[in-house]
């Protein structure tokens, strides 16, 4: 039996929507499918799988990031589905461990994918709403105030996601220092 369920997760809360998946996993429902905002879980087993995210260089599509699900792949996980840059895998809990990053070093480079697209849409956002802002103030208020706010909401709410990123990512750069 599937059981749909819509549910929002940030980008920049992607450990714990991978958490999320996991304890899903443990209650019997592993994601057998993917959508935007969608997931589509198959009864199972608890504890069956273990869920994995990771948000790639490039489109899943691209040849780069084809390599790389197929070596994922080759180490017995399957690609679930993916939305945009994020790819989502699952594999069998008793084949051992599943980690997709298994150094500092490459926790490190997922987080500044992360970053990068954070603060490009957070800029990009900034940006539209202070021109439409001044728009909206130089043509006598003949068109909607609304939309500047939008975009000047949406700005901040991506640059809260930017620096929850960023606070992780010196936490690992820290980490490394005491390793090294």
């Amino acid at each position: 039996m599937k059981k749909t369920i819509h549910k929002i997760f940030p980008v920049w809360d992607f450990d714990k929507e991978e958490k999320w998946l996991n304890d899903m996993s443990a209650k019997g429902l592993h994601l057998c499918s993917v959508g935007f905002l969608t997931y589509v879980f198959e009864e199972g087993t608890p504890g069956e799988y273990i869920h994995r995210l990771e948000m790639l260089d490039n489109m899943p599509g691209h040849a780069k990031s084809a390599d790389y699900i197929n070596f994922i792949e080759d180490t017995g996980a399957e690609q679930i589905g993916s939305i945009f840059r994020w790819v989502y895998f699952r594999k069998k809990a008793d084949s051992g461990g599943f980690d997709l990053f298994s150094d500092i070093e490459s926790r490190i480079k997922h987080l500044n994918r992360i970053l990068w697209l954070a603060g490009i849409l957070s800029a990009m956002n900034l940006i539209n709403g202070i021109n439409t802002l001044c728009l909206w103030l130089s043509s006598q208020r003949q068109t909607t105030f609304v939309i500047p706010i939008i975009c000047l909401a949406v700005g901040l709410l991506i640059g809260y996601g930017f620096l929850h990123v960023f606070i992780k990512k010196r936490k690992l750069l820290k980490e490394r220092l005491i390793r090294e």
